[in-house]
Formats: structure tokens, sequence, C-alpha cells
């Protein structure tokens, strides 16, 4: 029986036979296919690591250098006064011309003299006459035949006698109108032939022979300001000019929160212009930094500037550039470790935690150097 249904189906059994095997060769991959897969794609990224960046960096140790407050500001004379008329009169005469360099005592403006010599002499006069009365009732008291109170009249009118002839005396000296330091005669009000009252502007004088640099600095570097120190102003003509600070403010600008601060220059010869822009360098404290070239800043993410470094796992650090002294030969930056390995090329193209390979200056110079005999030979 068995025999027959063999015989009759065989082809069927040879098909589910078959179908079999292939199921359970399909069902085998699948199991174990995924795990062989795995280990074989991590062995190969194992074996087959990423290239790293390659940099070239120098390696140099940060020294002394005095930090300088930098700040802009601008120029202006030492003192300007108005000078007024201190009596009435006509001006007669001009002493001075507009720009002019004047001595103290020089004559600037000189008003018609009226009066005043008649007043002066009878104030003289008057004088005089006191002083006979005041020596004859000094010396009738002596016999009493003046009391006291006699006596202390005769001394109150020879005061007042006097005092009108200092009056006399200051009003013809008034008609001259005078410097009131060396300077310089900014501008004048006033022309020939102009009735001047007490009070009236007659010009605008100025002490040119001391410039003036006036600036604001901020809350956290007035601390390192004192006057009397030594300082320095870059002019607007690209002139570096030494004085000392005369003034800093007591109390900060309560919009800026900065103090105001003067920087006064010697300017005997006139030769400094004031009213122009200038920027003053403060010496401030002593710090640890480094020279380095200003190609060399570049930015972080948030805009800051600053330097790439290689710290001491290898990897690519920023530093946020503090910035202690500027000078032709390029800036100097505190803030980095006393020895630092600086990126010098390459740093735009490397990111802050980047392990690279990092080739010092020196190596890349030998290798030039080499590259460049063997081509001579």
């Amino acid at each position: 029986m068995i025999i027959e249904a063999w015989a009759k189906h065989r082809s069927w059994f040879y098909s589910a036979g078959i179908a079999a095997l292939i199921t359970v060769w399909l069902l085998s991959g699948a199991l174990g296919g995924d795990d062989a897969d795995t280990a074989e794609a991590d062995s190969v990224a194992r074996s087959v690591a990423a290239p790293r960046s390659k940099v070239r960096v120098r390696t140099q140790s940060a020294e002394e250098v005095v930090r300088t407050i930098v700040v802009n500001g601008e120029t202006a004379p030492a003192r300007v006064v108005q000078i007024s008329a201190e009596t009435d009169g006509r001006v007669t005469s001009i002493g001075a011309e507009r720009g002019a360099n004047v001595e103290q005592g020089g004559l600037l403006v000189t008003l018609d003299e009226r009066d005043r010599k008649a007043r002066l002499a009878q104030a003289q006069a008057t004088v005089r006459q006191r002083e006979v009365e005041y020596e004859g009732r000094l010396r009738l008291q002596s016999e009493s035949y003046v009391s006291e109170a006699q006596l202390q009249e005769a001394i109150a009118q020879l005061e007042a006698a006097k005092t009108e002839l200092r009056r006399a005396e200051l009003d013809l000296e008034y008609m001259n109108v005078r410097a009131p330091f060396d300077g310089a005669l900014q501008s004048r009000h006033v022309e020939v032939g102009d009735f001047l009252t007490v009070g009236d502007p007659i010009a605008t004088y100025v002490d040119n022979r001391k410039i003036v640099v006036a600036a604001d600095v901020s809350e956290f570097d007035a601390g390192y300001v004192d006057v009397g120190e030594p300082a320095e102003a870059r002019l607007a003509t690209g002139e570096l000019v030494r004085g000392e600070i005369r003034y800093v403010a007591p109390v900060a600008d309560t919009a800026t929160r900065t103090f105001a601060v003067e920087l006064e220059i010697d300017n005997q010869d006139g030769a400094l212009r004031a009213g122009g822009t200038a920027e003053l360098l403060i010496p401030a404290e002593t710090v640890s930094a480094h020279r380095v070239s200003p190609s060399l800043l570049t930015l972080d993410d948030a805009g800051n500037v600053g330097l790439k470094i290689i710290n001491e796992r290898g990897e690519v650090e920023f530093v946020v550039a503090d910035i202690a002294l500027s000078s032709s030969s390029g800036v100097w930056l505190a803030g980095l470790p006393d020895t630092a390995t600086i990126i010098t090329v390459g740093q735009g193209f490397v990111n802050s935690g980047t392990i690279v390979d990092a080739i010092a200056e020196s190596d890349v110079e030998t290798s030039l150097a080499i590259k460049a005999d063997a081509e001579e030979d």
C-alpha cells in the first residue's frame, strides 16, 4: 500500500523535500548573517581610520609686557577763557589778530582813555588831603583836643579815599585788555569803534602751550590710571607724543559708566594743533603675553576674536583674545599658557575639540631647505 502510494506520488515527495531543504538554508543565513556582517564592518572600520587634518604649529613661551589701555579721545587746549570788558569804553586799537601767539601780558585790545587820568589825579589828591587830616587829628588827640571818635572818622575817610584811588588805577589799567597767560587768540568779537560796557565779550583766548588729550576709560581700567603717571597719545597725523596724566574723574559718567581722563602734553613751540582726534595709550599692569601676528586671529561661532592652539591632550582649543599690547611688530595676547602651541596655518579648517596632526614650523622649514638643496644639485 505504501509502495503503491510512493510510486503514485513520488514526484510530490521529491518537490516537498527540495522545498524543505531550501527553507532550512534560508533560515540559517537569516539568523547568523547579521552578526557576521556587523563584525566584518567593524573590522573594516577599525582597519581604515579617518584621516586627520594637518596643521602647522609654533611652540613659544610667554614674555612679560606692560598691558596698555587704548582709548579714543580728542585733543584740546589746556585752558580756554572768555575775555570780557572790565570797564566801559570805545575800542581804539587792536593789539593781536586772530590765531596769533601772544605772551602773557601782551596787548589784545585798547579802549579810549576818556576821563580816566583826570579821575586818577582827583583820587590821588583826595588821598593826600585825608592823610593830612588824619595826621592833624592824631597830634590833637595826644593833647586831648580830639576825641577817639573823631580820630576814627579821619581813619575811615582816609581808607575810603585810598579805595577810590585804587578804583581809578584799575579803571585806567582795564582800558588795555591783555593776555592772561601765554597762549593764542582763538577769536575776537570786537573791532575798532565798538563801544563796550562792563561784561561785554571781547575775545576767546586759549592756552596752546599745553595740549590735553581727553578720553573716557572703562570702570574696569580706571583703577590702573593715576594722576602724574606718564602716558602716550597717537595723533591723527600718526605722531606719537608723551605727557602726564593730569586728571582722572572721581565719579563715573552715569550714562556710560566711564571715567574721564586727561593727558597733558607740553607744546611750548605751538607745533601741535588742538581739536583733532587722538588715541590715548595708558600703561597698566605687567602681564605674561605671547606676541603673534594679527593674521592668526580668528572668530568662533559666537563671534569672539581669538586664537587656536593645541592643548596638552592634542586637541584644538579656541582661546578668546585678550590684547595686552599692540604694535607694528604684532599683538601681544594674554590669557594663554606660559608655553603655548599656536596653530599658524590651517586654523580656519579645524574646530575646537578636534584631534589633528601638528607639524612644527621648524620641520617644514627643514624639509623645504632639503628640497631646495636637492633641486640645486
